[in-house]
């Protein structure tokens, strides 16, 4: 394999402080300061058909360096957000669907959040902010439901253009991935980003830069560059299980879920609850109610994961699960959304149907329920939920 070998240099600046610290620690002292940074990499990397890759080490050991050195000008420079502005307007002039769609596929599914400005975000919606607009350079993939309604995919810049025009897929690279947000955050963020672009909804590859191993499972990488042993190795690995509980709760715990739901009517006093722990963290919560004047008729009102957690799939698994308790039961469930994730997940999942499709929204349950936020004005797709299909 080809040995990539870089050395960077800096000068050494003359002062009484530095010729304190050179006599106290017997650092020798020259007009510059070397490193020198060498890996043996195989000769296709850069064109081998491959879709995630992950650079690790300690800090100091060279990982930005073998990063700009390899890659260039596709290693992410953020840019400033402007503070007067909502991160929905933030990522270029582009059709909604396709801004919501990259904000999701980073799980940052939380259209209350995309209202913000970036400065009054938590750290971990402002790095998947930072995500989205890096990937958005890759453009967006083209889906199955792209080309049932014979949309084209977007997103496509500068740089990701010049990439296609060359034959090589769209390239970023992000350096300190991961390295300001909470390690449960980093895992959910890495697994998400992962999916999405194993799942063709992001078009381009991918390179982590990270001081933080705890990524590497949930990434699952094609390949790592290990810069502690400065090693090569290839691996794509299944990612680590994700175990849910999830139980019938009380409605006291939707009070930790309410400000993260697109909609701000109130929980139904008739609500079936039910709670998604990961571990001992609440994850996820989900409402259902009985459908007025139909017997055995439920639909599912309430289905919210916290934002550290969107992305990889929990909502819509705590949904079926607690649908499949009422088929059970004897019960037909329906949803009725607009949110763009779980519409996706429905429209291509075998254990959903579509039924109906309001471009105008609905006004009823208005003159049962006490501050019910009914879908007026919104358009909205309702599905039934059909179950597991025997084999």
């Amino acid at each position: 394999m080809p040995l990539l070998d870089v050395t960077v240099e800096c000068p050494v600046f003359d002062s009484f402080r530095v010729q304190q610290v050179a006599g106290m620690f017997d650092v020798p002292l020259s007009q510059r300061a070397t490193q020198r940074f060498r890996v043996e990499l195989p000769a296709d990397l850069r064109g081998a058909d491959w879709r995630v890759g992950l650079i690790v080490g300690p800090s100091g050991s060279g990982k930005s360096t073998i990063a700009r050195n390899m890659f260039g000008p596709s290693v992410y420079r953020p840019k400033e957000w402007a503070g007067d502005r909502a991160v929905i307007d933030g990522l270029g002039e582009h059709p909604i669907k396709d801004i919501t769609g990259l904000f999701t596929a980073v799980g940052f599914s939380s259209p209350p959040s995309w209202v913000k400005p970036y400065h009054v975000l938590s750290n971990g919606e402002q790095f998947r902010c930072d995500l989205a607009r890096a990937l958005a350079q890759c453009g967006r993939g083209e889906t199955a439901e792209d080309r049932r309604e014979g949309d084209s995919p977007s997103f496509g810049v500068a740089a990701g253009d010049a990439e296609r025009n060359s034959g090589q897929s769209p390239l970023v690279v992000f350096d300190e991935f991961t390295s300001v947000v909470d390690r449960n955050v980093a895992r959910v963020v890495s697994a998400a980003t992962a999916k999405a672009i194993r799942g063709g909804r992001i078009a381009g590859r991918f390179v982590a830069v990270t001081c933080h191993y705890d990524v590497t499972d949930w990434l699952q990488p094609d390949w790592v560059i290990d810069m502690a042993t400065a090693t090569f190795t290839r691996r794509c690995l299944p990612r680590p299980p994700i175990e849910l509980e999830i139980f019938r709760s009380r409605r006291s715990a939707w009070s930790l879920f309410a400000r993260h739901h697109y909609l701000s009517g109130a929980l139904s006093t008739a609500a079936r609850c039910f709670l998604a722990l990961w571990g001992e963290r609440p994850v996820a919560f989900c409402a259902t109610v009985s459908l007025i004047g139909r017997k055995k008729r439920w639909r599912l009102s309430r289905l919210v994961t916290l934002p550290d957690y969107q992305g990889i799939g929990i909502g819509m698994a705590v949904a079926e699960a607690v649908a499949d308790l009422h088929l059970q039961e004897g019960h037909r469930l329906n949803v009725t959304a607009s949110h763009p994730a779980l519409l996706a997940h429905c429209r291509r999942s075998p254990r959903w149907r579509a039924v109906q499709v309001r471009k105008t929204g609905s006004q009823m349950g208005t003159n049962f329920v006490k501050n019910y936020r009914s879908s007026a004005g919104r358009a909205v797709v309702s599905f039934e939920y059909l179950g597991h299909k025997e084999s």
